[in-house]
């Protein structure tokens, strides 16, 4: 007798973990109408809890009424090969579930330019990350990743998040997951996020249960196959990047495959195991990432003084930023991949700008690698808030708030790029008018002494 095709297919031998997760779902799915949020990063733990989801959805067929929201990470920074396969799997299940009608969304949630890697490294400064300031986690993963379920939350009043976390993974994992809080159905609340309760469906999996489960249940229901991760396994030698929601989720170090950028682990290893199995091209990203690890410790490339002004080892300064930009496009042209977006090198020369530059040095550099990047433009949503604070602030400061928002308007209107020494004295000719006007206008209103 053959085994059948249909995906929903039980064997009766089928092992105690699995029909005991499987009931655990089909209960919980009917159990109130909050959707599920499946946080999926592409690696063995949240493919196994897609994959059981997704039977489900399958199993109930018309009566799967309950949206199910797929939210994946994507810092910019993947590792390509990472990236590709996770843009693939995220295509295929978006258009079977489309094609079958289940209510399932998918979100690849990405960083904007200022949450970026190179937002933040090129245009702010920030040094590379290190084990003590791991700042590419809350800004890269947890915010972006955050604001998307705030959105849902908001929505549908609530949701529950279902994560991919074991008790097996490590003692530390197991002590935190054991100490959590949880409720009548075993469910407990999110500590960052009101209104959204966590499931771990697969606590009690051992490592070996979920390999077996990947290793039998594939291909996946809604195409393609899972061999490619299984690889990427192989040759990373490690375990995977998780999609983080809150602080206390262990980011990505030692054996791991995620950010290409990532300068927390002594030696990239999972970049090294790709690299080893044959995919030699991409070796110069990872010089670069090495030298990117070692020029923080430079003392000619930091500025002297930290951001709360105590004297230090502080930001990178404005030659290294500009040294770092020049040196990952010279990289993009290596590789023959994009590694930066348009977005991202304009919120750098806007950072830059506010800072010391006066000669838009980054669409510059940008433009001699064949990239053409416009100035950043002010979102209508940053100019709402920006003129409100103008409102609240002008009184306080004695100033008429119709003068500061006229130049507020003359900067980002009139003059949103200075591309050439004229337009810098036509900015300073058009502020003179508008300050003699202010200051002509005071005169008029003044009481006579």
């Amino acid at each position: 007798m053959t085994t059948p095709s249909n995906p929903i297919f039980r064997p009766d031998s089928e092992p105690g973990h699995l029909a005991d997760t499987r009931n655990l779902l089909r209960n919980e799915y009917a159990a109130d109408r909050r959707p599920w949020v499946v946080a999926y990063s592409g690696g063995k733990d949240s493919t196994l809890v897609l994959q059981l989801v997704y039977d489900l959805l399958l199993e109930l067929g018309s009566s799967a009424d309950k949206p199910i929201f797929v939210v994946a990470s994507d810092t910019r920074v993947e590792a390509p090969n990472v990236e590709e396969y996770l843009a693939d799997r995220l295509s295929r299940l978006s258009s079977h579930a489309r094609a079958n009608g289940l209510p399932v969304h998918v979100h690849r949630v990405q960083p904007t330019p200022e949450q970026s890697f190179w937002g933040n490294l090129i245009g702010k400064g920030y040094p590379s990350p290190t084990r003590w300031f791991r700042w590419c986690t809350a800004k890269m993963k947890i915010k972006p990743s955050k604001a998307v379920i705030d959105g849902i939350v908001r929505e549908h009043g609530g949701v529950v998040l279902l994560l991919g976390t074991r008790l097996d993974e490590s003692a530390s994992r197991a002590q935190r997951m054991e100490g959590r809080a949880t409720n009548s159905r075993g469910l407990n609340p999110h500590g960052e996020i009101p209104d959204a309760l966590v499931m771990t469906p697969i606590a009690d999996w051992t490592t070996d249960q979920v390999w077996e489960y990947l290793f039998t249940h594939n291909p996946p229901p809604w195409g393609g196959t899972h061999d490619f991760m299984l690889d990427l396994y192989r040759q990373a030698s490690g375990g995977e990047c998780p999609v983080v929601l809150d602080l206390n989720t262990p980011s990505c170090g030692g054996s791991r495959f995620g950010c290409w950028t990532c300068t927390v682990v002594k030696e990239d290893k999972s970049m090294r195991g790709f690299i080893e199995s044959g995919a030699a091209w991409m070796r110069p990203l990872n010089e670069f990432r090495d030298w990117l690890k070692a020029i923080r410790e430079e003392t000619s490339m930091r500025d002297g003084v930290r951001r709360n002004d105590s004297i230090g080892p502080g930001p990178f300064n404005s030659e290294a930023r500009k040294t770092i930009l020049r040196r990952l496009l010279e990289l993009e042209k290596t590789v023959g991949r994009r590694l930066i977006e348009d977005a991202e090198i304009a919120y750098i020369q806007k950072q830059w700008s506010d800072k010391f530059d006066v000669t838009d040095s980054a669409l510059a550099i940008a433009r001699e690698f064949g990239r053409e990047v416009g100035a950043l433009k002010i979102k209508p949503e940053d100019s709402f808030s920006d003129l409100a604070l103008i409102e609240e602030l002008a009184p306080r400061f004695e100033v008429q708030s119709i003068w500061a928002t006229d130049l507020y308007h003359l900067v980002t209107e009139r003059y949103p790029s200075l591309d050439s020494p004229r337009s810098h004295q036509q900015l300073l000719d058009d502020v003179i008018k508008v300050v003699e006007n202010a200051v002509r206008q005071a005169d008029r209103t003044e009481p006579a002494a």
